[in-house]
């Protein structure tokens, strides 16, 4: 672990001179064979190759050694597994530690892609789900079967930004059974602004996708793991073929230098938005977790440094399609498009049946449309602005 305090660790992580070979950045290092100079080197290789040892391509190069050691450090893990994407590294570490008969504990508040693999492929695979309601805290305890295997958070809670009590969820549960892997898609804080290992999580899941890459043109998964888990983890997605390009690893590793500064003004941006919109009077309520109003808003502060660009507010009334359509295809700043955690600022509109479609722990408490936005770069007053357009588009 660097001595050194947060920016510092995000500048210095990774950038062995090993891996950097004179230059600033990490070499970008592309390969499927490595070749071996003896039999003794290969012999070496082999018996290391899960330990950042040069080996074959799909163990990674001196490009993924960099960014793993950058993840781990940052996330105060024993390693770290790279994935193509956010949802490859959630289903692959869920696959890790389940086999068929065994029961599966996932928040109610869960990445919809999350959810239909648990009801999809792990349910094919006689592998059992129960939802729980994020906001239950202790009350989790009850629900851990024998045969649970994985429990598994996110924080806050996918497009409804709940922040759940994470301490009292994984006290109840080890509590109950200290086996229990319990892993958290922690993308929205960007493994950094909610320290999950540092919880008594071990597996720490995040789309890189996001905030780690940042500019909205390369797709990467990460899960870092603690000692009792790394080596299963490591090792079994190994087998089921996991693995990025050096490309797009390098692009990661880049993308971290910046990732403090970007944060800090995603947060900014953020937080002046949402007051705004707290008080306009078409909104009904902010999900916005640094602000007072927003359900788990006590946790946040205990268990977050800071906050990022993404959350959503409701609408006091339910938006007719025409509406929602006028709405969101008329804005100058901000784009309709699936993922967030680039430079730049997002809208996407659901109304609360869809919502209730992707909610198995009961229907949400509103009526109105919601709308999620993702804040960007962008100067705030412009941003303001053009969803101020939006509601004239309103009346």
């Amino acid at each position: 672990m660097s001595s050194g305090k947060l920016n510092t660790t995000l500048v210095s992580a990774g950038r062995k001179s090993a891996y950097c070979k004179g230059s600033v950045n990490s070499v970008i290092q592309r390969a499927s064979s490595i070749v071996f100079d003896s039999v003794e080197q290969k012999k070496v290789a082999t018996k290391h190759r899960g330990e950042r040892e040069l080996f074959y391509g799909r163990r990674g190069t001196l490009t993924h050694f960099a960014f793993q050691d950058a993840m781990t450090e940052l996330e105060g893990g024993a390693g770290c597994v790279l994935y193509p994407c956010g949802a490859a590294a959630i289903a692959n570490s869920i696959l890790s530690f389940v086999k068929t008969g065994d029961h599966v504990l996932m928040t109610g508040g869960a990445y919809e892609p999350t959810q239909a693999f648990c009801n999809t492929i792990l349910a094919d695979m006689g592998i059992s789900t129960t939802y729980y309601d994020p906001m239950n805290g202790a009350e989790i305890g009850t629900l851990v079967k024998p045969e649970t295997s994985v429990v598994f958070l996110e924080s806050p809670s996918s497009i409804t930004m709940e922040v759940p009590d994470i301490p009292a969820i994984v006290k109840a549960v080890r509590a109950v059974n200290p086996e229990v892997v319990i892993m958290i898609d922690n993308t929205w804080a960007a493994g950094i602004l909610f320290k999950a290992l540092e919880h008594d999580i071990d597996i720490s899941i995040q789309a890189g996708t996001k905030y780690i890459v940042g500019h909205s043109d390369a797709m990467i998964g990460t899960a870092v793991a603690n000692g009792r888990t790394w080596e299963r983890l490591r090792e079994r997605s190994y087998l089921m073929g996991q693995m990025v390009d050096a490309d797009t690893a390098y692009m990661a590793s880049r993308g971290l230098r910046t990732l403090g500064v970007r944060l800090k003004q995603h947060q900014e941006n953020s937080i002046a938005v949402a007051q705004w919109l707290s008080a306009r009077p078409e909104v009904a309520r902010v999900n916005h977790p640094a602000l007072p109003e927003s359900a788990g808003h006590e946790n946040y502060q205990r268990d977050f440094s800071g906050s990022c660009g993404l959350f959503s507010f409701v609408l006091k009334e339910r938006l007719t399609e025409e509406q929602v359509a006028n709405y969101l295809d008329n804005f100058t700043h901000f784009s309709m498009a699936y993922s967030w955690g680039g430079y730049e600022s997002l809208v996407l509109a659901n109304q609360p049946e869809d919502l209730n479609a992707i909610r198995p722990v009961g229907p949400v408490d509103f009526s109105g449309t919601l709308v999620r936005l993702h804040i960007g770069l962008e100067d705030v007053e412009d941003l303001i602005a053009d969803l101020e357009a939006g509601f004239e588009r309103l009346k």
